[in-house]
């Protein structure tokens, strides 16, 4: 995704949002224009930046712990056929449980600061980078295996030497989609309980009737999400060249 995509994106999602304020003649209370949404940021510039590093904390802790514990799951699965059997049917199984439904009772266990929404937003990318991690590291080509058989390589020197690289790409693959999805997961446990995030900021907005504030938080949530994704595909693209160049 390069700059000038992302910035076309957004000159066509701005025209395309004051025709609808245009053509609609909705009020402002209904559906701010833009230039409203702006003096609303500009005005409220202060309060939207503290919210906004709570959230960007939480995701960011969110985003490293469900990666280390979701590749480290994978690993584990990849090594013992036993844990495979047991553990990947109990995987697929938990995504039946809507994630969202869990937030309630998250804030009841951990209360209201952060760590409620670390957790949630740990349990939304768990499953994504496990089971694309897990899958590069089962895709391993018969000839790398007999070649290691070969030599005598053990198990764990055949997960370090060949399987993790070679699964580098599928791990990419996941931090791309758990990019998305943990501010989501971070927003909706601000939603359920909290005092500060840009979750929490947005209800305070709209039960105050301050639609173009609540605009304004969401768009800096936007564009919070945009920045980690291309981070995260600059990783991603980063751990396919060490694939490549093993």
């Amino acid at each position: 995704m390069r700059g000038r995509d992302i910035l076309f994106a957004v000159a066509l999602g701005l025209a395309i949002w004051q025709a609808l304020v245009w053509l609609t003649g909705a009020p402002p209370f209904i559906l701010p224009s833009p230039l409203r949404v702006a003096q609303a940021m500009v005005k409220s510039w202060e309060i939207i930046l503290q919210n906004a590093w709570v959230t960007g904390a939480e995701v960011l802790l969110g985003l490293i712990l469900g990666t280390l514990l979701g590749a480290a799951t994978a690993i584990q699965l990849a090594l013992s056929k036993t844990a495979e059997r047991l553990m990947l049917p109990i995987l697929v199984f938990t995504q039946a449980v809507p994630v969202f439904a869990l937030a309630p009772l998250l804030t009841l266990w951990f209360g209201y600061g952060m760590t409620s929404k670390i957790v949630m937003a740990v349990l939304i990318i768990y499953f994504p980078v496990t089971s694309a991690f897990h899958d590069g590291l089962t895709r391993v080509g018969q000839g790398y295996r007999d070649l290691a058989g070969s030599m005598g390589a053990g198990k764990y020197q055949f997960m370090r030497h060949i399987q993790i690289p070679n699964a580098l790409p599928s791990l990419g693959t996941g931090l791309r989609l758990a990019a998305v999805y943990a501010p989501i997961g971070a927003v909706i446990g601000e939603w359920v309980g909290a005092s500060k995030g840009l979750g929490y900021l947005m209800l305070l907005a709209n039960g105050r009737a301050k639609i173009d504030l609540m605009f304004a938080a969401l768009i800096v949530l936007a564009c919070l999400t945009v920045l980690l994704h291309l981070a995260v595909g600059k990783l991603a693209d980063y751990l396919a060249k060490m694939a490549e160049g093993r």
